[in-house]
């Protein structure tokens, strides 16, 4: 433990673009989730065919290979962008094919009477899913949710193929200089325990909250 202590401000350095990128990833995810399912349960089939073309497609292709491609080949076509910003967007359109799942299962869970409830008040698709479902369907999905968000965090290791000096490349840059592999990422992978733990807990608490509410 005490080679990381010798290099805490690298290793703090990598933690922080780790935090960054699954932060900034998962608010992407989860915003572009909702309008996926908002895709996935509307009245219309071709934007039903769309969203559900989306999910099937992105859970479907490994991350490395659309990170990889992202960073490789949009270039070619003119279109550049930072690594960091690249592998955010890659992660955030990757994962939001699961939230966009785990919320579909939680609007199903809601009873029919609850949206024709909402139309019998004259409430349009958008203004019943908004204010009627979403609401609803998320106190169900907390917990799924949660573990997407745990997902992520790990998925965020891959942004190092492009170039990306997370926590686990500066590991690896560590490692290079102390030959101690076991020390390092023992305790790296501590590090990524204890977030999982905290978002666990989170999640967890937040679940249980909503639920007391219900």
């Amino acid at each position: 433990m005490s080679v990381l202590l010798d290099h805490l401000p690298v290793i703090w350095q990598g933690l922080v673009v780790t935090l960054q990128l699954t932060v900034a990833s998962f608010l992407g995810a989860a915003v572009l989730g909702v309008l996926i399912t908002a895709m996935r349960v509307s009245p219309v089939g071709v934007l039903r065919a769309m969203g559900t073309a989306y999910v099937e497609t992105f859970q479907n292709i490994p991350l490395l290979v659309l990170l990889t491609l992202a960073f490789f080949a949009l270039p070619e076509i003119g279109i550049k962008a930072d690594a960091l910003v690249t592998a955010i967007v890659v992660i955030s359109v990757y994962t939001a094919a699961y939230i966009a799942e785990a919320l579909r299962s939680g609007v199903n869970a809601v009873g029919k009477g609850q949206g024709e409830a909402a139309r019998a008040l004259g409430l349009t698709f958008r203004q019943s899913l908004w204010h009627v479902i979403l609401p609803q369907a998320l106190r169900t999905v907390v917990q799924p949710l949660g573990n997407i968000v745990i997902a992520l965090l790990m998925n965020t290791t891959l942004a190092g193929a492009i170039s990306v000096v997370d926590l686990t490349d500066e590991a690896k840059r560590v490692n290079l200089v102390e030959a101690q592999p076991i020390a390092i990422f023992v305790g790296v992978g501590v590090m990524y325990a204890l977030l999982a733990s905290v978002i666990g807990y989170v999640t967890g608490r937040l679940e249980r909250r909503l639920v007391m509410v219900r």
